[in-house]
């Protein structure tokens, strides 16, 4: 036995038999599973959005705070057990090497993500229920609002350049994680990718799946006294939308999020390692 962490050529094959067994996976396992991941990595956006509220912080001081207590959502998804569609973005490793199929690839995938979706929305559906966005004279509620709003702003071009650079950082940190021995040691190769994708403002689509939901549940539901405590009404987002959020922000991210994890992590990686090695 060693407590040695995994050397990236043994972290390779690691992968590779991961998406075997994900590719392989019965889909209400899948689904079920894939809906504790999106209510895992919504209760880390509730921890960072409360975190960064107020705006007492500095800017660059308030991203990292944010992205630091961020790192809960997967954190929870690795050590708890859960399937998030961005870190399974790595299955492509298996298809690469001819050990499942495209389409057991995009079944895992495709099932996975609704299911992500479906408990990322539930977790934003239980917080506008728990009227938490009128915590701190209303701060939490306007940093949500803030949030969503800008998220709807991005344009299609830069949303995908910040989906493919959030998502190699999350793919390197579930890269990690497989080199890892203990639960320590996956929790500290956690923080520092997800805390760095998080400062620097990068695009995570599981994560969109409950900051613009969760502000448009606000803007559509928030209490008269709310948004006296605020100085605004709804009209003042009128950008904030569902067209904007799944045409401007979650297309986009999403593709980004493909394309960077799956090509530029996993099909990277198995290139280097396993593309000459017989299965």
């Amino acid at each position: 036995m060693s407590v040695d962490a995994l050397v990236p050529v043994e972290v390779a094959k690691k992968a590779e038999d991961a998406g075997v067994i994900k590719g392989n996976t019965g889909a209400m396992k899948l689904f079920v599973l894939g809906v504790l991941a999106g209510s895992f990595i919504a209760l880390g956006a509730v921890f960072a959005t409360t975190i960064t509220a107020g705006g007492e912080l500095g800017f660059g001081l308030s991203r990292l705070l944010g992205g630091l207590v961020f790192s809960l959502g997967l954190i929870l998804v690795v050590i708890a057990g859960a399937e998030l569609f961005t870190g399974n973005n790595l299955i492509v490793m298996a298809l690469a090497s001819g050990r499942i199929t495209l389409r057991q690839l995009l079944r895992n995938w495709g099932i996975v993500y609704v299911g992500n979706f479906a408990g990322a929305l539930g977790v934003a559906v239980l917080m506008l229920l728990s009227e938490q966005y009128l915590q701190g004279g209303g701060a939490i509620g306007r940093r949500m609002l803030a949030i969503g709003s800008a998220k709807t702003q991005i344009e299609f071009v830069p949303a995908l350049a910040l989906g493919i650079l959030c998502n190699i950082l999350v793919c390197l940190a579930v890269w990690l994680c497989m080199s890892a021995r203990t639960a320590t040691d996956k929790v500290l190769v956690i923080l520092f990718p997800i805390t760095a994708f998080v400062a620097a403002g990068f695009e995570h689509c599981v994560a969109n799946m409950y900051f613009v939901p969760k502000a448009l549940l606000v803007k559509a539901f928030a209490s008269e006294s709310f948004w006296s405590e605020i100085g605004a009404s709804s009209a003042d987002y009128s950008e904030l939308t569902w067209a904007s959020f799944f045409g401007s922000n979650l297309l986009p991210v999403t593709i980004g999020n493909i394309i960077g994890g799956a090509l530029f992590v996993g099909l990277v990686y198995w290139f280097i390692y396993l593309r000459n090695v017989k299965s």
